[in-house]
């Protein structure tokens, strides 16, 4: 994998100029969308004991491209929790537009005010790749960023990591940038997957987002930008269809019985 980014990193140099121009364009072409409301929110369930969720992350998890978080990714994932173990999901979220890992654990994390929760989300990724940090440095960052949450949280709180963004699939990005940006991305989620392979209670979900097969599993037209909401946010169909698929990627792997 080292291989690959160092070969990639030679092939990307040369192109960072005219990335850069590429990266303007696509900031004045894409319109400002705010975070979305509604950081909050209750599932009901039967009586037993309810499920203390918390997300963080960049602006797929902080909803950018619907109007509350209802409609985003937590509130398709805490109904899919609720549904899948039979109970209350309480959720919350604690994420911002543009944040990168240092700005969430220097800015974000000291915001939570909770100091008891059942299950943490952590979606990022997209941001580290707009702003071009290493492997290595995803890495060592990604790691910090866990170490504040085991601090507050203690070691036996499942920490779960949703997808890479599929940025090789963006509207509204040139081929230069699905390319490059796209790799990179991808290149992070390697990173992770090996970050987590001896820490216990920790899930990422290494599967590469296919609009393609979203599209046959909701019998759509072959339309990506159906996906989105600007081009590069996810649009609420997005949110909904990813929150499904990965709350059944931890019941599956949490097991059917680990909230009963």
């Amino acid at each position: 994998m080292k291989l690959k980014y160092l070969l990639g990193g030679a092939i990307m140099v040369p192109l960072l100029p005219l990335m850069y121009l590429h990266g303007k364009r696509i900031i004045n072409s894409v319109p400002k969308l705010p975070d979305a409301e509604g950081p909050e929110g209750v599932v009901a369930g039967n009586g037993q004991r309810p499920l203390r969720l918390l997300v963080v992350g960049e602006s797929t998890m902080s909803g950018v491209g619907v109007a509350t978080h209802e409609k985003g990714f937590s509130g398709a994932l805490a109904r899919t929790l609720g549904a899948g173990w039979g109970t209350e999901v309480q959720w919350k979220v604690y994420a911002r537009s543009g944040y990168t890992l240092k700005r969430v654990r220097h800015e974000l994390l000291p915001l939570i005010t909770e100091n008891e929760a059942d299950l943490i989300v952590v979606g990022m990724g997209g941001n580290e790749a707009f702003k071009l940090n290493t492997p290595a440095g995803f890495r060592r960052d990604m790691q910090a960023v866990i170490d504040e949450l085991r601090t507050k949280f203690g070691p036996y709180v499942p920490i779960a990591f949703p997808n890479m963004p599929p940025i090789k699939e963006f509207p509204a990005f040139t081929s230069l940038m699905k390319f490059t940006l796209g790799n990179m991305v991808e290149f992070f989620g390697q990173e992770l997957e090996a970050l987590l392979k001896d820490q216990p209670n920790t899930y990422y979900n290494p599967e590469v987002i296919r609009l393609d097969y979203w599209t046959k599993e909701l019998n759509m037209d072959n339309d990506p930008t159906a996906f989105f909401s600007d081009g590069v946010h996810p649009s609420g169909l997005t949110y909904t269809t990813w929150g499904k698929d990965f709350g059944g990627f931890l019941v599956r792997q949490l097991g059917e019985e680990w909230w009963t």
